[in-house]
């Protein structure tokens, strides 16, 4: 394996290595040197503004990571101070009058936003982009030598810091610092280093730092904020914790320029710190040794800090430089004996059929290591990146599986799973030259996204299927994107389209045709976005859009085929503001549900509206329905009802509604009556009901006028009989009970003037009236008063069976006794004969 470390560099008790991603086909030599220059972590994408040539306008151009051309655009507006990438993927353009642009990996523009109106005077002169976990920040100095951090470019807040005491011009180099989620900015002036947070300004010291050090020009912090390193104009680099409480090492290079570029080259959970440092002409990787790496540049570069290495842009190649990992170190180094080295040279004994493959792994087998030696091989076969070597490391660990009783396959398998994956998204053609570190960091999600991001739909879709990922995580997501893109294709009909998504689509679970639809909407495309929500099993999701596009009668018809009456209402609201109002009255005839909820709902919210839709349909009816509701409801004063009710009577009239109408004059008839009597008595008789206005005129004492409204409402006779005897018999008048009752033969019969009076426990005056009663109820007038001895003799005189057991069912005690032997003995006779 000699000819594979042939290109590792040792580094203190580590070894490092650079090798090349892509050859790249891009034209962009002098660009590198001259142009702004920002590429999104991850492997993502270039993009690049290149100084004009003459009074021509700088072009913004975007590419892959293989250098594929992606977008680009003559840039018209300000002056771009700094680019950079949102953890999105969108390019952030800080122009110097503090406006940012936005643009998509498409350079299509997304939006804008200032960093302060008072830049247009000040303006920017240096910015940095940087990350947090979730979130995309900048932080800028000004020409009046402030600093300002943007701390969420998705919610704008401008925090200023404080000011630098006796800072005349610009720092000599500054950074931000990240730690217990406080952002902070370190500058260097000279050889002074000053820290600033929310609330000041201090002046620090790097702990260990080379008294000779001398002025600082050059700092970098890592991706993850932990590592601090600055170089200073005597070659000297510090590196340490960006705490500023611990240095981890020092060193001194031989040139003392101030470097165009400093990145972190570290590994995660690595004990080992290394710093990459770029001139034009070389690179220079220092660490925990006296000596440094040297790596001569023959063409402009450009670095790429990564969580696991740095990328190296240059105009002909793509490298990645990074620690070689322990387990790689181990199994290919020179006459490496560890379980993983010898287990890849069984493997390729065995495939010479030589008998060394059995010494090798007999050796591995006795030290009991065979396991582990399977494992090494799968995790080193993730950091290659050329696939021969992948594919040998996890032959030799497929080789090894075999030996191991009851091994576990599901490492072997994912390791083959990821690298398949990880192959086909480096290829140039894709240019998305992800690490299986990288890869585990950003997730399959966040990768699909990506893919998705990019319009690689056949990719993103393949690796779901190979994933077996769920329709809702993957297919269904990508495909939804897909239809979003192929809406705002101007090449292609709508029916073209609309079919060609639904073809496509189906009804594929986790689909939004609504979402599709007002994609279809905000590229102008309405008669698109119809045909499109045709496709919409959601009516609630399909009559907002129809409203946006103002299709309000389109919108008014599915909701209510939807049958959802809060949805009918939604849009019956919009079309009340959006139409006149006869237009509006109009659109309702031609659709009779919605004007049925419109009036129920104007019923008791806009009476007046509903009179006017009556008014214009001419129904009669339901106006003077309206009119007597009205009168109930808002008019307190008698005179005021009198006459809506007088309205109502001229429509019940106009609507032939002869019962309707005469009821409505009964009704004031009664109400002028009700008035005259309280003004009369002084006692509240409005808007009582007839029966309860005689029956207090009774009470009151004024049977005549209770007589009057009886003969004059036609009271039928049996409910005035009843009223007439209950209010005479709570006012306890038994006298002028007993005379009305002598009065005329009794509608109602007399049984009813004994149960009135035993109701107010009055069994003397119930007595008066027992003679009266019909022979058939005579009985029952008994058991109310209470005599059983006359019930039975009356039970028995009629030979009535049902009467005896309704008397004997009450002959509960010892004294009546006699009285149940005796209706006993009757029954028996009766049924001798």
């Amino acid at each position: 394996m000699d000819f594979y470390t042939a290109n590792w560099f040792p580094l203190g008790n580590v070894y490092y290595r650079k090798f090349d991603m892509y050859q790249m086909e891009w034209d962009v030599r002098d660009g590198l040197r001259d142009g702004l220059v920002a590429a999104a972590p991850y492997a993502g994408a270039i993009a690049l503004l290149r100084n004009p040539l003459g009074n021509s306008r700088p072009s913004l151009e975007i590419y892959s990571a293989s250098g594929i051309p992606l977008s680009n655009l003559l840039w018209k507006s300000g002056q771009v101070v700094q680019l950079g990438w949102t953890l999105g993927q969108d390019l952030l353009c800080v122009q110097a009058d503090g406006s940012v642009l936005v643009y998509d990996i498409f350079c299509q523009f997304k939006g804008l936003f200032s960093l302060g109106s008072e830049l247009k005077q000040t303006q920017v002169l240096e910015a940095k982009v940087f990350h947090t976990e979730s979130r995309t920040c900048i932080a800028i100095f000004t020409g009046a030598l402030k600093f300002t951090i943007a701390s969420n470019v998705c919610d704008v807040k401008l925090r200023r810091l404080p000011d630098i005491p006796g800072l005349r011009g610009p720092p000599s180099c500054w950074t931000v610092l990240y730690n217990d989620r406080a952002q902070m900015v370190l500058a260097a002036v000279g050889t002074d280093l000053f820290l600033l947070d929310n609330t000041s300004c201090s002046v620090v010291t790097l702990p260990g730092m080379s008294p000779h050090a001398g002025s600082f020009l050059h700092m970098s912090v890592s991706l993850h904020y932990k590592y601090l390193a600055v170089f200073t104009d005597s070659g000297y680099i510090w590196m340490g914790k960006s705490t500023l409480t611990d240095k981890l090492c020092d060193f001194t290079s031989d040139t003392r320029q101030p470097p165009k570029q400093m990145a972190w080259c570290i590994r995660p959970n690595s004990k080992q710190v290394a710093v990459a440092v770029m001139w034009d002409k070389l690179l220079l990787l220092a660490g925990r040794a006296t000596e440094g790496v040297l790596f001569p540049l023959d063409e402009p570069s450009f670095m790429v800090p990564e969580i696991d290495g740095v990328r190296i842009l240059a105009h002909s190649t793509h490298e990645f430089l990074h620690e070689i990992p322990k387990v790689t170190e181990d199994i290919f180094k020179i006459a490496s004996m560890a379980p993983g080295a010898l287990l890849l040279e069984a493997q390729k004994e065995y495939e010479k059929e030589s008998q060394k493959a059995d010494d090798y792994l007999r050796e591995i087998k006795d030290q009991n290591l065979l396991s582990e030696a399977v494992e090494d091989c799968i995790e080193a076969s993730g950091y290659e990146h050329v696939p021969e070597m992948q594919k040998a490391l996890l032959r030799a660990a497929s080789f090894g599986k075999c030996f191991v009783e009851k091994y576990s396959p599901s490492d072997f398998v994912t390791m083959c799973h990821d690298l398949r994956i990880l192959n086909a998204i480096q290829d140039y053609q894709i240019g998305i030259p992800l690490t299986i570190t990288q890869y585990k960091q950003l997730t399959v999600q966040v990768l699909l996204d990506r893919l998705v991001l990019r319009r690689l739909y056949p990719l993103a879709l393949k690796i779901c299927e190979y994933l077996k990922l769920s329709d809702f995580q993957g297919a269904s997501r990508i495909l939804a994107h897909w239809a979003c893109y192929k809406v705002q294709q101007k090449d292609k009909s709508d029916d073209e389209i609309a079919q060609a998504i639904n073809q496509k689509l189906g009804d594929t679970l986790g689909i939004s045709y609504s979402e599709i639809a007002s994609k279809a909407c905000d590229s102008n495309r309405k008669e698109l976005a119809i045909k499109l929500l045709e496709y919409e099993p959601k009516s609630e999701d399909q009559v907002p859009l129809l409203l946006k596009m103002k299709r309000s009668s389109l919108a008014l018809s599915k909701a209510i085929e939807s049958g959802d009456t809060d949805l009918v209402y939604t849009v019956v609201a919009y079309m009340k503001n959006e139409f006149n109002r006869g237009d509006f009255f109009m659109t309702l005839q031609n659709h009779p549900v919605a004007l049925s909820l419109y009036r129920q709902f104007c019923k008791y919210q806009e009476p007046d509206t509903l009179k006017d839709l009556f008014n214009q349909d001419d129904n009669h009816l339901e106006l003077g329905n309206f009119y007597v509701r009205s009168g109930y409801s808002a008019e307190k004063k008698v005179e005021g009802r009198v006459a809506e009710l007088q309205n109502a009577v001229e429509e019940y009239n106009r609507a032939k509604n002869d019962l309707a109408a005469r009821a409505t004059e009964d009704q004031i008839k009664l109400l002028r009556t009700q008035r005259a009597l309280q003004d009369k008595t002084d006692k509240p008789y409005l808007d009582f009901s007839l029966h309860d206005t005689v029956y207090n005129l009774i009470i009151d004492g004024m049977q005549k006028k209770a007589e009057q409204l009886y003969k004059e409402f036609k009271i039928p006779d049996k409910r005035y009989w009843w009223l007439k005897i209950s209010a005479l018999a709570e006012k306890e008048d038994w006298e002028d009970l007993e005379k009305f009752s002598k009065s005329k033969k009794s509608a109602i019969g007399y049984l009813p003037f004994v149960e009135i009076c035993m109701k107010h426990e009055n069994k003397m005056e119930a007595r008066k009236y027992i003679s009266r009663v019909n022979l058939d109820q005579r009985v029952k007038a008994f058991l109310l008063i209470g005599d059983l001895d006359q019930a039975a003799d009356n039970a028995i005189e009629h030979k009535n069976e049902q009467e005896m057991n309704m008397v004997l069912s009450r002959c509960s005690s010892p004294a009546q006794n006699a009285i149940a032997e005796k209706i006993n003995r009757a029954k028996v006779q009766t049924l001798r004969k």
